[in-house]
């Protein structure tokens, strides 16, 4: 019965941290419609940690390619190559290392019809759970004055470490475009 409760709340616990937490953050003074195109800014993806394992040109080009469909759903098209773009932009991959505690009780005392109570002790039980955290951060910047004038980010449990080919693209489309559903602010 233990094994059984304890699945049960490990099932729980990672279905709770399924939903990412998005934020976007916003200089309410400017003209959002003014921008029209954008480049990417140099390094185009950093990594935090700086980790060979997550670093690669491979989830560099899938993140690239996704802040790209974004962006050009939204209206924002590719400056020329030989002209710069009125906003540039710069994407972050973040993984962290998360730890979360979980307590099962179990055992206790039953009320009885009148009053009455029966039962065992009540013990309980307390585990910490590992997990990993990848966190997409989109920054746009003015390309007249460099000042940041929106960022959005978003975090993907990653439930499957490493994933494979198809759960990273996945993933990270997924990830790209809850982090632009708010672009442009209202």
């Amino acid at each position: 019965m233990f094994p059984r409760l304890a699945l049960l709340s490990l099932a729980l616990l990672l279905s709770a941290c399924e939903t990412s937490n998005v934020a976007q953050d916003f200089d309410a003074s400017r003209d959002f419609a003014a921008y029209r195109s954008w480049t990417w800014k140099e390094p185009a993806l950093q990594y935090r940690p700086d980790d060979p394992r997550i670093k690669s040109d491979l989830t560099e080009r899938r993140i690239r390619e996704a802040v790209s469909q974004q962006l050009d759903q939204r209206g924002l098209r590719p400056a020329p190559a030989s002209s710069r773009g009125d906003l540039n932009v710069q994407t972050y991959l973040i993984v962290e290392n998360r730890q979360q505690q979980i307590t099962t009780n179990y055992g206790g005392a039953w009320g009885g019809y009148w009053g009455n109570y029966w039962g065992g002790p009540m013990y309980n039980e307390t585990r910490s759970i590992d997990y990993k955290v990848a966190t997409i951060q989109v920054d746009l910047l003015d390309a007249r004055d460099g000042k940041l004038v929106w960022r959005g980010s978003a975090e993907q449990v990653m439930n499957n470490y490493p994933p494979g080919p198809a759960e990273r693209n996945t993933a990270i489309q997924k990830t790209v475009a809850k982090v632009m559903s708010n672009y442009p602010p209202h």
